[in-house]
């Protein structure tokens, strides 16, 4: 079974930047589309960034401007540079295929924006 993985988060203050990084354990990164989503305490997931097969990227209205998604089909990673982080920005961030596979859901890495 397809197994992603999350890293990269951490504690990064207001203004800060942070790299994340999403590995799959299988070659399915070249034919399918990949986003991250991100869903904080108490609240409901969200899509963050979507990215097609050739590099097309999609991003929600919270984080345009300052989030960058990224592929490399080779390697089966998507990543996530995320700079002028925010508060507001604090969650745990996944990575998933676009349609959602929910078998695919890995553990997520934590991402804390804080003074």
């Amino acid at each position: 079974q397809v197994r992603l993985v999350e890293s990269g988060g951490g504690l990064v203050q207001p203004g800060g930047s942070l790299r994340l990084s999403c590995a799959a354990s299988a070659s399915i990164f070249s034919i399918s589309p990949m986003a991250w989503f991100r869903q904080a305490p108490g609240k409901q997931r969200e899509l963050v960034a979507r990215i097609s097969t050739d590099g097309g990227a999609y991003y929600a209205d919270s984080v345009k401007g300052r989030f960058t998604i990224s592929r490399d089909n080779a390697k089966n990673t998507v990543d996530l540079q995320m700079n002028s982080l925010r508060p507001e920005d604090t969650a745990v961030y996944y990575c998933n295929a676009v349609p959602i596979r929910y078998a695919w859901w890995g553990q997520g890495t934590q991402v804390t924006v804080s003074s």
